[in-house]
């Protein structure tokens, strides 16, 4: 579910002092208002996008990169007005017609010192397989983040008095441009592969490609007569290796507090995969980001395409067949935290007999009943509870592990809408819909609710529950998929959930309780533990974060070869 984010910590106050790119206000009366281009030297093209202003009184960091203040509890002032065809030298006016988020209208911002920046994230047209026409952000190796993605135009921040009560115009060019990321270098045993997918390019009308980080096992270059077992990660985009706590070299002389433990654990982690008892095994990260989000939950859908097919029948197969897998169901497991626990848990749903257990940490909504706080199929809004015509209550959207409530459901998703239309906000709500929702008429995911108001469409509400309400499908399913999941399910939760997670997981376990044949399945909660609980009762989330690889994969080893067939191979791999 969330999304770490990347946050300069040096004060910038000096830089943000001014900037050629701003114009002085205006000396006319008038409301206030932000008149926002970019020049003819980054783009002779018109752009399709989606013009963003940021608003912040933090001058720590530059606005557009405080995105954990955008996704999640915000409190800085953003605006976005969709763009077509926006000349360079056009004006793209924010005033006070423009609805923002958190306050909707520049008229409700406090006059006082701000620093103003302005971004184009930009659109691509896409002419999808399915006949729709679409236009969307394409991922450009920065794993769909809009503040850092290469290619999108912003203008430098800078630092002004605002009162909307003395209005007047303010001309801002965005004339910086995001430079292109730099590729990760292979390593001995670390190799990163980019490659073209069939399936998606044909769903997408454009060429689509998956990625991957292979880690290999220690030895595997002295044994080339052994074949491994594959453990999938799944997760949010993993950018390089350092991104699972990977690091080949001790903590960096002059690091001190959290980088310092990071960094060590991270080094811990090397050391512990090229000892002598751990076990050899294939890791893979996979790089799977889509057009609406960081990554496409693995599984098909009729919003991102065939990611399901793509990553587990193309993308795995062809990894086991390079680096000397196994290449059989019986030696393949998952694991994942939030968004990942949610893929590695649905994809063994989904494909039952290629998989052979999924450790699911923290997952994302297994049960759509519990859909953060939102029933889906009885209530009918998604803000409100229904107490009566005369009063509202609010329904939560994150909380810590005292329940103190930071923000509601609609806050997270008016955020959204503020970064967005039609889903392209590249935010969790946005994303879930784009997995679990049909396709609109307009080509664009057909929304649950009403994102204004939050009423529930029952219709779509059906269509999540018969596609991906994991807890639904296994219930509906089980004479089928149950014999094929015995001993497979792992799930962890912690009590607290900042995003009501566990309440899903309430759910399924309830019904795996009771479900004959048994499918012996493991919970593991973390008492009063906020998100993401990975099964560490002993430590903090933050520490137990670091060892997950070290604590689960002799596990996972240990029940391969339990359940590995007559005649598989149980040795080679062993040394």
């Amino acid at each position: 579910m969330h999304r770490s984010r990347l946050v300069l910590g040096s004060a910038l106050a000096l830089m943000l002092a001014g900037g050629g790119a701003f114009a002085a206000r205006a000396q006319t009366a008038g409301p206030l208002r932000f008149a926002i281009s970019f020049p003819a030297a980054r783009s002779a093209q018109p752009l399709d996008g989606r013009v963003l202003l940021f608003i912040s009184d933090d001058g720590r960091a530059e606005p557009r990169t405080q995105t954990d203040q955008y996704r999640a509890n915000s409190t800085k002032p953003i605006f976005g007005v969709d763009v077509e065809g926006l000349k360079p030298g056009a004006d793209i006016v924010v005033d006070d017609a423009v609805v923002g988020w958190p306050v909707r209208s520049l008229k409700e911002i406090p006059p006082g010192d701000y620093f103003v920046q302005a971004l184009i994230n930009r659109y691509e047209t896409f002419h999808r397989a399915d006949g729709h026409i679409v236009k969307m952000p394409m991922d450009q190796g920065e794993g769909q983040h809009w503040e850092s993605k290469p290619g999108n135009f912003y203008s430098k921040p800078v630092k002004m008095h605002l009162d909307a009560a003395t209005g007047g115009e303010i001309r801002i060019s965005m004339d910086q441009e995001i430079p292109p990321i730099a590729p990760p270098t292979d390593t001995a045993q670390v190799k990163y592969l980019h490659v073209q997918n069939d399936r998606l390019t044909k769903f997408w009308g454009r060429p689509i490609f998956l990625g991957a980080i292979v880690f290999l096992p220690q030895g595997w270059t002295a044994h080339p007569n052994a074949r491994y077992p594959v453990l999938v990660h799944h997760g949010h985009f993993p950018k390089d290796a350092a991104s699972d706590g990977w690091r080949e070299t001790p903590p960096d002389a002059g690091a001190s507090g959290v980088v310092r433990d990071n960094q060590a654990a991270a080094y811990q982690f090397y050391k512990d995969w090229n000892g002598p008892k751990f076990p050899r095994m294939i890791h893979v990260l996979v790089q799977h980001p889509t057009p609406y989000f960081d990554d496409s939950y693995a599984v098909n859908s009729a919003n991102n395409g065939p990611y399901g097919d793509a990553i587990t029948l193309d993308l795995i197969p062809m990894i086991e067949q390079q680096f000397r897998g196994i290449g059989a169901g019986w030696a393949r497991v998952m694991t994942g935290g939030s968004t990942g626990g949610w893929e590695a848990f649905g994809v063994q749903v989904m494909y039952p007999d290629a998989y052979n257990g999924a450790w699911a940490l923290c997952p994302d909504p297994v049960d759509f009943r519990s859909y953060r706080s939102v029933d889906i199929y009885d209530d009918h809004n998604a803000y409100y509870y229904e107490d009566n015509r005369f009063k509202r209550t609010p329904k939560p959207g994150y909380r810590d592990f005292r329940d103190h409530l930071f923000s509601t459901f609609e806050d997270r998703n008016l955020v959204e809408l503020a970064l967005g239309t039609h889903g392209r906000s590249a935010g969790q709500h946005d994303a879930w819909a784009s997995v679990f929702g049909p396709v609109g008429d307009d080509g664009y995911y057909k929304p649950l609710y009403d994102k204004a108001t939050g009423a529930i469409d029952p219709q779509v509400a059906a269509y999540w529950r018969d596609h991906y309400d994991l807890r639904y499908i296994l219930q509906r399913d089980w004479p089928t998929i149950g014999p094929k999941l015995r001993g497979k399910l792992h799930i962890t939760s912690g009590t607290m959930d900042n995003g009501y997670l566990n309440n899903a997981v309430y759910q399924m376990e309830e019904f795996l309780g009771h479900a004959v044949p048994s499918p012996e399945f493991e919970i593991t909660y973390g008492e009063r533990r906020e998100h993401c609980f990975t099964g560490d009762t002993e430590h903090p989330n933050a520490v137990g974060s670091r060892t997950v690889h070290q604590r689960y994969m002799p596990a996972m080893a240990q029940w391969m070869m339990k359940t590995a067939p007559a005649g598989a191979d149980t040795r080679s791999w062993v040394y």
